[in-house]
C-alpha cells in the first residue's frame, strides 16, 4: 500500500465511528409514494456491448416496461424516469432527479459483460465487500463520468480506477442499506423463481449513482450481453417484458411489506405512547450507558418522559429515529439544543420543540430542516399521548 492509500485508511478508521448516528431515519417505514427508474447509460454512453446490441438500449427497454407496469397497477404512485429516450444523462444528475423529487425508491437498470460463458442476474446495493469481480463491475459503470465535462471538479477528483477514491467513497454505511438489500433480495427471488434466470445474488459495490441518492437504491444487472443466449433474451421484447414484470412483482411485495409494517408500527406506537399510571420522572437523568441483557429484561421503560409532562395539546418536531439510544446533545444533533427523545415500537425517536400552535411548530420544523434534518416533520401529543396530526388540528379548531 502506498503512502497516500495508507493515510487515507488511517483517516477512515478515525472518522468512521462518528458517522454512525443519524443514518436510521423516519423513512425506515412509511408510504412508498414515489419511485425513480433510471435506465443506465444513454446517448454517447453506450455501456457494454453484445454482438449486436448496446447496454443503453436494453436498459431503456426494461425501464420503460417497468414504468408502464407500475403506472398501470398503482393509481397513486408517482413514477419518474431519469430518461425515456436515447439521451446522455450525467451520473450526478440521475441521483439529483431522485433527491429533488424526494423519491422513496431508486431503481437503476443495467446489463452486464464478462466472459462469454457468464450468465445470470445480480442486484447491487451501495457498499464495499472488496470482491474483485464486484469492483470491476462498479469501475466499469462508474467510468461513465469520464464522458462528462469537468468531471474532476464535479466529483471532487474521484477517479473510477483509483482504490483510494473508493476508500473515501465508502467511509459511511448507507442510511438505507437494510431497505435496499430487502428490495434487492425480492428482485433476485422473482428473477429466479418466476423468470427462470440464474440467481447470482445480492451484492455490494461502490456505485457513484447509488452513493449520491438519499433513499433506498439498487442497481440491477439484468444479464450478460456477452453471452449469446442471454443477449437474445435481453434484446427480445418478451425477455424485457419478463424482466420488467419480475421487478414489478418485487416492487409490489416490497411496497406492501413496507406499508404494512408502517401501519403496525403506528398502531403499536399509539398504544406504547400512553403514559403509565405512575410515570417515572427523571429531573436529573444520568448519562445513558449500555445495559446488560439481564438489566434490559428486568426493566423495560421509556427513559425520556418530557413529552408526558405537558398537559393539553402539544406539537413537537421529530428529527430522526434510531434503533439505538444516542445522547441528545447538540453535538449529536447538528447544533440543535433541547433535543428530547422517547421510545415507541422498539425505536428511539428524537424531537425538538414543545409548541402550542401549529404556526410555532412549523417555525421549529423550518429550523430543523435548515440545520440539516431535511425530513423533519411535526407530531402531536394530547395530555402526553401521541395522536395523529389531523386529530390535533381538529382539536385546535374546536378550541378557537
Amino acid at each position: 500500500m502506498n503512502k497516500k492509500a495508507f493515510l487515507t485508511t488511517i483517516i477512515a478508521a478515525l472518522i468512521i465511528p462518528f458517522l454512525s448516528f443519524g443514518q436510521d431515519t423516519e423513512n425506515f417505514f412509511g408510504q412508498l409514494n414515489t419511485v425513480v427508474i433510471d435506465a443506465g447509460h444513454g446517448g454517447k454512453d453506450v455501456g457494454c456491448l453484445g454482438s449486436h446490441s448496446y447496454e443503453k438500449d436494453v436498459a431503456l427497454g426494461v425501464a420503460l416496461k417497468l414504468g408502464a407496469y407500475l403506472e398501470e397497477k398503482f393509481e397513486n404512485l408517482t413514477v419518474i424516469y431519469t430518461r425515456k429516450t436515447d439521451v446522455f444523462i450525467e451520473l450526478d444528475e440521475r441521483a439529483k432527479i431522485a433527491n429533488r423529487n424526494k423519491a422513496d425508491l431508486f431503481i437503476c437498470i443495467h446489463a452486464n459483460s464478462a466472459a462469454s460463458n457468464a450468465f445470470g442476474t445480480e442486484t447491487y446495493v451501495m457498499g464495499n465487500d472488496k470482491t474483485e469481480a464486484n469492483m470491476r463491475v462498479a469501475q466499469r459503470e462508474n467510468a461513465s463520468i469520464l464522458l462528462e465535462e469537468n468531471y474532476k471538479e464535479k466529483y471532487e477528483n474521484f477517479d473510477p480506477n483509483s482504490p483510494e477514491s473508493y476508500i473515501m467513497m465508502t467511509l459511511g454505511i448507507s442510511a438505507f442499506q437494510t431497505q435496499s438489500i430487502n428490495f434487492a433480495e425480492k428482485v433476485q427471488t422473482q428473477f429466479r423463481e418466476r423468470v427462470g434466470r440464474k440467481d447470482r445474488g445480492v451484492k455490494m459495490a461502490p456505485y457513484l449513482v447509488l452513493h449520491q441518492t438519499k433513499m433506498p437504491s439498487v442497481l440491477i444487472e439484468t444479464g450478460f450481453l456477452t453471452n449469446k443466449n442471454e443477449e437474445e433474451f435481453l434484446t427480445s421484447d418478451i425477455g424485457q417484458d419478463y424482466l420488467a414484470s419480475a421487478i414489478y412483482r418485487a416492487f409490489k411485495e416490497y411496497k406492501n411489506e413496507l406499508e404494512t409494517k408502517s401501519k403496525l408500527l403506528v398502531e403499536d406506537e399509539l398504544i406504547d405512547d400512553s403514559p403509565s399510571k405512575e410515570p417515572k420522572k427523571e429531573n436529573n437523568p444520568k448519562p445513558i450507558k449500555e445495559k446488560t441483557k439481564k438489566e434490559e429484561k428486568a426493566k423495560k421503560v421509556i427513559k425520556s418522559t418530557e413529552h408526558l409532562k405537558d398537559d393539553g395539546l402539544v406539537f413537537k418536531v421529530q428529527l430522526s429515529t434510531n434503533s439505538k439510544r444516542v445522547e441528545p446533545t447538540a453535538s449529536n444533533f447538528k447544533g440543535l439544543e433541547n433535543v428530547s427523545y422517547y421510545e415507541a415500537g422498539g425505536l428511539f425517536r428524537y424531537t425538538i420543540g414543545n409548541e402550542r400552535t401549529w404556526e410555532s411548530a412549523t417555525k421549529v420544523q423550518d429550523q430543523a430542516r435548515t440545520s440539516g434534518f431535511e425530513d423533519a416533520f411535526i407530531i402531536a401529543f394530547n395530555n402526553g399521548k401521541r395522536i395523529a396530526v389531523g386529530e390535533a388540528v381538529k382539536l385546535l379548531k374546536q378550541s378557537d
